[in-house]
């Protein structure tokens, strides 16, 4: 089916219009004007036999071309609909102060970044990455998409705060989740949350919940430990032991068929999503044939300067 993309355009036809009005009406004219002389053989004498219909055909080619050229001016375009996968990965990175420490060179939250980063490069380019940061609440930084700079570039941009809200992590990657548009396809997408973390929950919903709303949705949170248990952040001017929650990131991971690990390399993190699976929906783009109509436009206006050439010798 063919629309317009700038349907204003389409205004364009009216002195197109107007032009074969007043062609018509000079037609008209010109036989009415003919109709006037009662002596048929002196008006054959006068006016030798003419070109008949050729008279008008190079003027409807003529008309055509312009036509044609009009609703070029509007962008007419084909809707078409282009497969669109749908699975889907939210990693949540662990943003709160005790991320700083280093006992992990150079420290926890670049060694997170770093990780991170890897593990969007290794994604297959199909499937659609979000990005979550957590401290005292979760924020999304980026929606699923299939753009890995916007994805890569919210990494960089991660900001240190206070507090530690694992469990919100996972609630605020799931509702991500289900933003992922349908576009025909049937249930929910496949997914994994991938999070990176290192303290105790300190501030919101509990792990608990949230591993069984992950696994109430299907959705299978691997879990990634940074850290060791001697790591100390200054915090105000006071040192303060940070330890690794290993316990309940990996009982997290356990509950909803998720990995845990302890040190994040490129070939464990492909785990995480080598079982996903796809899901294929559509979405209709449209492809614009704005050149069909301009070469159909083309080809009439030739036709039309040929047939006028060939039994007039001028051009319309």
């Amino acid at each position: 089916m063919i629309r317009f993309l700038q349907p204003w355009w389409l205004l364009a036809v009216l002195p197109v219009l107007l032009v074969t009005g007043a062609y018509a009406w000079r037609q008209f004219r010109r036989r009415t004007y003919a109709m006037k002389f009662t002596n048929v053989d002196l008006l054959r004498t006068l006016a030798p036999k003419g070109l008949g219909w050729r008279r008008h055909a190079a003027a409807g080619a003529f008309v055509l071309s312009l036509l044609a050229l009009a609703l070029a001016m509007a962008r007419p375009s084909i809707d078409r609909e282009e497969p669109l996968e749908r699975a889907t990965v939210m990693l949540a990175i662990d943003v709160s102060l005790s991320m700083e420490a280093d006992d992990v060179a150079p420290n926890r939250i670049e060694a997170a970044q770093e990780a991170a980063k890897a593990f969007v490069q290794e994604l297959p380019p199909t499937y659609n990455l979000g990005l979550v940061s957590f401290a005292k609440s979760a924020n999304v930084l980026v929606s699923p998409t299939k753009d890995r700079s916007a994805v890569i570039a919210g990494i960089d941009g991660l900001t240190l705060a206070e507090a530690t809200a694992t469990g919100e992590a996972v609630f605020t990657s799931l509702d991500a989740i289900r933003s992922v548009p349908a576009d025909g396809a049937d249930g929910a997408p496949p997914a994994r949350i991938v999070l990176l973390s290192d303290g105790y929950r300190t501030s919101g919903r509990s792990v608990e919940d949230a591993g069984a709303a992950a696994e109430a949705a299907n959705v299978p949170v691997s879990t990634i430990a940074f850290g060791t248990d001697t790591g100390v952040v200054d915090i105000r001017g006071q040192l303060q032991r940070v330890p690794v929650d290993r316990l309940s990131l990996q009982q997290l991971a356990e509950k909803t068929k998720g990995y845990f690990y302890e040190a994040a390399s490129v070939s464990e993190l492909k785990q995480v999503y080598e079982d996903m699976g796809s899901s294929i929906g559509h979405r209709v783009q449209p492809r614009e044939v704005t050149q069909w109509y301009a070469g159909i436009a083309l080809l009439l206006g030739l036709i039309a300067g040929g047939m006028s050439l060939l039994w007039t010798s001028r051009l319309p």
